[in-house]
């Protein structure tokens, strides 16, 4: 019910020229007040806190539909940062994104370096240690990325005591933000995956459409393949009855949709020809959100170094440490 709904918004109110219009600097706000007064910032606060009580395994198909329509604003970021935030706590309004990194300069600033959707972000919640700190976006000076379309920046408070500092909850914040963007790429790859095969379908050179071409063919089982393991182990990420996802489920959900992202995107790039990189043609969306949600928190390189880790301390069989998983 709630995957529809949010569908059908997303249909209505994030199309692809509103997503140019928002990375173009336009208002988010219509998008967002689209979003928020249809009561989805709450799907996994408990019902007694008059949420959804949402469970993950029915959160993912969400967030693959906010991966699908290249959402420019953080809206999953905001459903897991205010359930990160717990309902003993003030919660503030506005979009809330997720800081990959946070550090504290010798003068005492505090700088939260390439972060999601840091240009319109009201808020930033980070990790610092076991504990979380909820930045006012109002007080940063904001660095975009200067990626052409991209609403990363890299945000810095000269004065730490606007940081709130919120006990708990520390450690689950990356794990979660793991998750998060490898059902994004999921959703992502799916929809890039549906206009190559539809081009390579309806495309035609030589008296005959592209897909009749052994060679492209080829190309599309390849593509198809890491589409769905990558899909299989970020769907893997969300199957659990737990608050959140398990930190390796996590780690390897991100680790294989990062890994599958940069040769989904340079297939379909191959496939579409010259207008695939053309700006008025929508797969430049999609890609670029590929690339950018690929190295989001961590990619495939910093991810497989906890993966290995466990592998090598655990006294098991690979395959029994996968089903483990």
């Amino acid at each position: 019910m709630f995957a529809q709904a949010i569908e059908d918004i997303l249909q209505d109110q994030c199309t692809p020229a509103v997503v140019r219009a928002i990375e173009a600097g336009g208002s988010p706000l219509k998008l967002w007040q689209a979003l928020q007064g249809a009561g989805f910032l709450e799907l996994l606060a408990s019902e007694d806190a008059g949420g959804a009580g949402l469970p993950l395994t029915d959160l993912f198909p969400i967030l693959c539909s906010f991966g699908r329509y290249t959402v420019p604003v953080p809206v999953a970021q905001t459903i897991v940062a205010r359930a990160l935030l717990g309902s003993q706590f003030a919660m503030p309004s506005g979009m809330i994104t997720l800081g990959a990194a946070l550090r504290r300069e010798a003068g005492g600033a505090i700088v939260c370096s390439f972060t999601p959707y840091g240009m319109l972000a009201d808020f930033v919640l980070a990790q610092d240690g076991d504990a979380l700190l909820l930045l006012h976006c109002a007080a940063a000076q904001r660095e975009a990325s200067g990626v052409h379309g991209s609403l990363t920046a890299t945000l810095r408070w000269s004065d730490a005591r606007v940081a709130t500092h919120v006990p708990g909850a520390g450690q689950l914040l990356p794990t979660f933000a793991a998750a998060l963007h490898a059902a994004l790429l999921s959703g992502a790859m799916t929809r890039v995956f549906e206009m190559t095969l539809k081009h390579c379908n309806d495309r035609i050179q030589f008296g005959k459409t592209l897909g009749k071409f052994q060679a492209v063919q080829h190309q599309l089982s390849v593509m198809a393949e890491h589409v769905a393991a990558a899909s299989m182990a970020a769907e893997a990420a969300f199957h659990t009855d737990a608050a959140a996802p398990s930190l390796l489920a996590a780690a390897m959900a991100k680790s294989r949709t990062s890994e599958a992202a940069v040769l989904v995107a340079s297939i379909a790039h191959a496939l579409h020809g010259a207008i695939g990189i053309a700006e008025e043609y929508d797969l430049q969306l999609l890609t670029r959100r590929l690339h950018e949600w690929r190295m989001a928190h961590g990619s495939e390189a910093h991810w497989n170094v906890l993966i290995g880790q466990r592998v090598l301390a655990a006294d098991v069989s690979i395959v029994d440490f996968v089903r483990s998983v």
